[in-house]
């Protein structure tokens, strides 16, 4: 008899342990569906996809183009939903109109995540726009304006987020910070870098960052989602010679422009040699999936490749973006000499936008180029010179881009990537924060061409489902 109850017992015990492990894993699964259904009923008749249209379209409206920047409109505008919300949330002017705005939902002790945007965006030729960029009119199925890509529409699909959170009224396991940063267009001076010097106590505690940078590309049926974990890093520079000037029907031997020149001529004979990151090679894998033929196979087999005459020219040829992953670059983009067409001037510059890899010190790289141009008798400035660092790919967050993606997607890939260009991550990776950038936004075809050029726009479909996609991801790191 004894035995027999002591056997009920323990099965009793082991029912009580599968309900209560039956009911934490339900928890955990349901946690941010629940939270995407309290904020449906918060809005009631619109769904949160028809806000986030409604939201971006304003947006678009409001001119931030930088230069001049004007921000605070930006600031003005999230500070109204704020208010509409109930949401308390501070705002700073780096400079007059140079607006800066945060806002905090408190949760638990986990290293708080952040959500970054920035709100100024690239000048727009309307003369080559077939749609006002400053409309945020919906036509053949796209919202239409600058910044729909970048990075506006990602900056409203963050406030979807932000908002969700706190509509749902749920406990989160992390703080959780909606910041808005003016100036990333220019290199992020009056806003992101700002911030961090002059309200450190937005970073503090911070362990996970979202920003611009990554994405969805769908091709063949199937899905890859990109997500920056670091980037080329930028080391503007600025070359100058000076040598004796005179009058245009006698030149010298050498003057200043020849310098210059023959400086210039040094960078674009001697490109420098190619080189494989771990980072890189997984990307050229990944792409190597969705092609077919003798290129799939060179890009599977990247770090033998580069070694083949002729490969880089015609990867180059092919996609300079790729390109510039496999070496470091260095583009010419500014000079200037004489004001007249017959004086020799005394001065002559040129200005070199130069992209590295993120394995070795701009000093190590600084260094090389100067060497390169030995006995030119130009001087090199460093105008602009960031620090390299790589984000893990085994945080939460990342990880729960994997997780989430891979369930709404079966068919699709997440690949850590590389960016050529750079953004204001760089900044909160200098503080030892895991930042990445990703949007889930799924892009086809040339929908991405219209970043910093004509008629940007985003597919409304494919943003009103990566703002429900986005909701998913970041309740999964605040509820877990």
């Amino acid at each position: 008899m004894i035995m027999v109850i002591g056997e009920f017992k323990l099965g009793l015990v082991l029912l009580l342990s599968q309900k209560i492990e039956y009911i934490c894993t339900m928890k955990k699964l349901l946690l941010p569906i629940l939270a995407i259904s309290c904020m449906n009923m918060h809005t009631s008749s619109l769904e949160v996809d028809d806000e986030a249209v409604g939201w971006l379209q304003e947006y678009l409206q409001i001119d931030t183009v930088n230069p001049p920047g004007n921000e605070s409109r930006a600031v003005d505008f999230y500070a109204d939903i704020f208010k509409s919300e109930g949401i308390e949330f501070k705002s700073a002017e780096s400079a007059p109109g140079r607006g800066n705005i945060w806002a905090r939902i408190k949760g638990g002790s986990k290293p708080t995540l952040i959500l970054l945007q920035h709100t100024d965006v690239v000048p727009a030729n309307m003369n080559y726009w077939t749609a006002d960029p400053f409309s945020g009119e919906i036509k053949d199925g796209y919202i239409w304006g600058r910044g729909a890509l970048d990075m506006k529409g990602t900056g409203i699909s963050q406030l979807a987020t932000f908002l969700s959170l706190h509509r749902a009224g749920i406990k989160l396991n992390r703080d959780v910070v909606f910041l808005a940063t003016a100036d990333e267009e220019a290199g992020g001076a009056f806003g992101a870098g700002w911030m961090v010097d002059n309200h450190p106590e937005v970073f503090e505690g911070a362990g996970l960052l979202i920003n611009e940078g990554g994405s969805g590309y769908q091709s063949n049926e199937k899905i890859i989602f990109g997500v920056e974990v670091t980037q080329k890093v930028p080391v503007w520079l600025r070359l100058t010679a000076v040598d004796i000037p005179g009058h245009g029907s006698s030149p010298r031997t050498t003057s200043s422009v020849t310098r210059i020149v023959e400086a210039l001529n040094l960078i674009k004979e001697n490109p420098f040699e190619a080189r494989i990151i771990p980072e890189v090679e997984k990307i050229f894998k990944s792409d190597a999936k969705s092609m077919e033929g003798e290129l799939a196979n060179k890009f599977l087999n990247i770090k033998d490749s580069i070694k083949e005459q002729g490969f880089l020219k015609e990867l180059q040829e092919y996609s300079a973006s790729r390109h510039a992953l496999t070496r470091d670059t260095c583009s010419m983009t500014r000079m200037g000499g004489s004001s007249k067409i017959n004086v020799i001037p005394p001065e002559a510059w040129a200005e070199v936008d130069c992209r590295i890899l993120p394995d070795r010190p701009a000093e190590e790289f600084i260094t090389t180029f100067k060497e390169l141009l030995d006995g030119t008798g130009v001087e090199v400035e460093v105008i602009m010179a960031f620090t390299s660092a790589i984000s893990p790919t085994d945080s939460d967050l990342f990880i729960a881009i994997e997780e989430v993606t891979s369930k709404l997607y079966p068919n699709s890939t997440v690949v850590p990537s590389v960016s050529t260009g750079f953004t204001d991550s760089h900044f909160t990776r200098d503080l030892g924060i895991a930042s990445y950038g990703f949007n889930p936004l799924i892009a086809k075809g040339d929908e991405f061409s219209g970043v910093h050029g004509n008629d940007e726009k985003v597919n409304e479909n494919a943003f009103r489902q990566s703002v429900k996609d986005l909701i998913e991801i970041i309740s999964a790191v605040v509820y877990n």
